[in-house]
């Protein structure tokens, strides 16, 4: 071990790097410690920070004043929707994208989708899509780059666009009183943990059976298993419900009952099929389609498939669905620069320089190259505040609870919008010319370690 050790130091040096290997020498601490020190704010700052969060001293009150939660134009959403304790803002944000629609259509004083109802069988078609893959890698090398990755993560809440489309075309929609909420949908941490090991249990079982017929008894045991955990879980998902709502004037309607799929038909009626995926990544091509392997939640569905494109493209075709108010599903990195208390995803508004005296600049491309931020959050936009025909500021919708932001809306300024976002999902009336004729390319297909991954695995 030491030879080894001895040989590999001399390589660095044979190879020219001697000048630039550096070892962490006392003398460089000492210069580290005297360059502190010679700064003389460095101790009220150090004093601060003993009883204080960087976090919290480092909000720029100029430019948290600054902000007014007002938009010129705002698209008509009653209540707020709480994902709580679980990774499911993908599939909230899809369905608040519908509500708006419903609540004018119906003349309702507010309406939800049930989550649960599509979180269930979001988790029953992973699990399926997990086995199969073990199936055809079941003689690959547990190292196998491809199969590790599966292993790592079974299965989780994050999902996409493509899973939300998918869902509802296969399974329809409910109320969300047909499914409510339970408290394993809202904390989804030990339902997750046993599927994991339930899923991995299976690949082992799989890879040891010498035997078709094996093989598909263990898919359907461990499915039938995995359907219990979800039913126990999440209760099971109505076959057939009965809806009835009351009007803004306190009308009742009649009493009807429903499948699903019926529900979706004739009182939903809105075709997702038609919406397409946009994202902004500078570190890939422009107009230019792109799908990553395995990033999707059921076998024989295609994987997610985008058109990445200009950032002026994204905003211009995003601000023309907004102003003829259609709610627009996004994803970004929430955890940048958002200061909850407000509703405020601004930039600046913590000023870590200031405070710390180091500057922390990215660019976005290297932001994305370098692992400093992914798509974290899934969340829509309701509104916009337009100055000069160009958006200023944009009203946002969360799926955390009403008690977050400003009674649950967000906004968000340009600058944040240009930074951090970095997908929308819009109906192909909103594209442009060049937008539309893009989408016939044929998606350059990237493995699930590429960096492109990050961008489109999901929030959660």
């Amino acid at each position: 071990m030491k030879r080894t050790l001895q040989i590999g130091l001399c390589l660095i040096f044979t190879f020219g790097f001697a000048q630039e290997f550096k070892a962490l020498s006392s003398s460089n601490v000492l210069t580290y410690a005297k360059t502190f020190e010679l700064d003389d704010t460095n101790i009220a700052r150090q004093n601060a920070l003993a009883n204080n969060s960087i976090r919290s001293l480092s909000i720029d009150q100029a430019t948290r004043i600054k902000q007014q939660h007002l938009f010129s134009h705002k698209i008509e959403v009653k209540g707020i929707s709480n994902q709580k304790s679980s990774g499911r803002c993908w599939l909230f944000a899809g369905l608040n994208i519908l509500r708006p629609t419903m609540i004018d259509r119906y003349d309702l004083e507010d309406f939800e989708f049930s989550q649960n109802f599509l979180f269930f069988y979001d988790k029953l078609e992973k699990s399926n899509l997990f086995l199969n893959q073990m199936i055809l890698m079941r003689e690959r090398d547990i190292h196998d780059r491809e199969l590790e990755f599966l292993l790592d993560s079974p299965i989780g809440d994050g999902g996409q666009w493509n899973m939300v489309v998918d869902l509802v075309a296969k399974y329809g929609l409910v109320p969300m009183t047909a499914m409510p909420e339970t408290f394993a949908s809202s904390n989804t941490g030990d339902m997750n943990r046993l599927l994991r090991k339930r899923l991995r249990k299976a690949a082992a079982a799989i890879r040891s059976a010498d035997a078709p017929a094996k093989r598909v008894a263990i898919h359907q045991k461990t499915m039938t298993d995995i359907y219990r955990i979800l039913a126990l879980s999440l209760g099971q998902p109505p076959q057939t419900f009965t809806w009835q709502y009351e009007d803004e004037d306190k009308k009742l309607s009649k009493i009807k009952t429903y499948t699903p799929a019926r529900f979706r038909d004739d009182v939903v009626k809105q075709d997702l099929s038609d919406y397409i995926y946009l994202l902004q990544n500078p570190t890939k091509e422009y107009y230019q389609t792109y799908s990553i392997s395995l990033d999707r939640d059921m076998i024989e569905k295609p994987d997610m498939s985008v058109l990445n494109l200009p950032l002026d493209a994204i905003k211009a075709q995003t601000l023309k669905a907004v102003l003829d108010d259609e709610p627009v599903w996004f994803a970004c990195d929430v955890g940048q620069e958002h200061l909850g208390s407000d509703g405020l995803m601004v930039r600046g508004i913590y000023d870590y320089e200031a405070l710390l005296g180091v500057d922390f600049g990215l660019s976005k491309s290297e932001q994305i190259l370098y692992g400093e931020s992914i798509p974290t959050h899934a969340m829509v936009f309701v509104g916009v505040d337009v100055v000069d025909k160009q958006a200023r500021q944009w009203k946002v919708e969360n799926s955390w609870g009403k008690d977050r932001g400003k009674d649950g809306y967000w906004l968000m300024d340009n600058a944040w919008f240009d930074q951090y976002l970095y997908g929308v999902i819009l109906p192909k009336k909103y594209l442009d010319k060049k937008t539309l004729a893009a989408l016939d390319k044929k998606p350059i297909v990237l493995p699930p370690w590429d960096a492109m991954y990050n961008m489109l695995r999901g929030p959660e």
